[in-house]
């Protein structure tokens, strides 16, 4: 009887790679994967955001109504970091600044960041709040009984369109802390450590300077300022205010900003000078047409943009 052959396996000979079994490829053998589309498609549209519907327009009246909120938000900050606007009350400072019982004052952009950087110097026109000693025998004004009027008054305030409720005051600077001050020579000139001021901006209601211009000499202590109007014949500053001398002083933590520009009436748009009456250099400062509209307008200004990112945002976290 004749031998069953024995069919060659991988273990008798593992030299012959034709006896290893080939396996075949499902991915070769599959069908082919059907294109994209169906369901695959619209996740793909969703995630892109093409499913989204544009915004429904807003009434014209409600987007006035935010534009204003937002002008007025703006409008705070900036005055109260930044910049504000002050009406000027009475004519002390004439005729650099216009302000008198019976005619329009005017209103002025007052830098409230710059001393943040430097102390005041001779010949800047500052505004500050009276110190004590200005104004403890001042009779608190009278405000408006109604709530509505006083809101008013406030926001009135905020804008520059009606006087501040604080008791503020604008003056020149004269001296700075431990200087000398005194008036005055035989040519009726203030003296600041012996030597004469160089004062073009004063104006002399009465037409030319009296006896009553005259004080004695005054050290202003380290930290404070020697401030006087430039309308020096009705002028109650600090030769007068609190008695004169010392108590005349108004500590640099009072001093709330620097006068740039005239923002109203229209026809008095101008930067109001700095002139160092102790020097000789004079920096006049003029107002750019986009300062001459003061923060309100800034704050008009930058609504718009405020309110077209916020509703982008909204839009984007839909």
């Amino acid at each position: 009887m004749a031998n069953p052959v024995h069919a060659p396996t991988p273990e008798d000979d593992p030299e012959r790679t034709d006896l290893i079994p080939r396996v075949s490829d499902p991915a070769a053998s599959s069908p082919a994967s059907p294109p994209r589309g169906g369901t695959e498609e619209k996740s793909a549209k969703h995630k892109a955001g093409k499913h989204r519907q544009p915004p429904r327009k807003q009434p014209l009246w409600r987007e006035l109504l935010t534009l204003l909120a937002i002008a007025l938000v703006l409008t705070f900050v900036i005055q109260q970091f930044l910049g504000r606007v002050y009406s000027i009350p009475s004519g002390s400072m004439e005729h650099t600044l216009h302000g008198c019982t019976g005619c329009t004052g005017d209103r002025v952009l007052v830098d409230k960041l710059v001393y943040d950087f430097r102390d005041p110097e001779p010949g800047d026109v500052v505004v500050f709040e009276g110190p004590d000693s200005w104004t403890e025998n001042d009779t608190a004004p009278q405000g408006p009984s109604n709530g509505l009027v006083r809101g008013l008054q406030w926001l009135g305030s905020l804008i520059g369109l009606a006087p501040p409720n604080e008791r503020d005051f604008v003056k020149r600077v004269i001296a700075v802390g431990g200087q000398t001050v005194q008036c005055c020579d035989e040519k009726s000139r203030v003296l600041v450590d012996g030597k004469p001021l160089d004062e073009p901006y004063i104006y002399w209601m009465n037409g030319a300077p009296d006896a009553r211009q005259r004080f004695d000499p005054v050290v202003v202590p380290k930290g404070t300022l020697w401030v006087m109007g430039d309308n020096r014949s009705d002028s109650c500053d600090s030769r007068c205010q609190g008695g004169g001398g010392l108590r005349g002083v108004v500590p640099l933590d009072k001093v709330i900003g620097k006068v740039r520009y005239i923002v109203l009436p229209p026809n008095r748009w101008r930067g109001v000078g700095d002139h160092d009456p102790q020097g000789s250099a004079t920096v006049a400062l003029g107002a750019p047409a986009w300062q001459q509209g003061g923060p309100l307008g800034l704050g008009l200004v930058a609504a718009w943009p405020t309110m077209w990112l916020g509703r982008r945002i909204r839009w984007r976290h839909r």
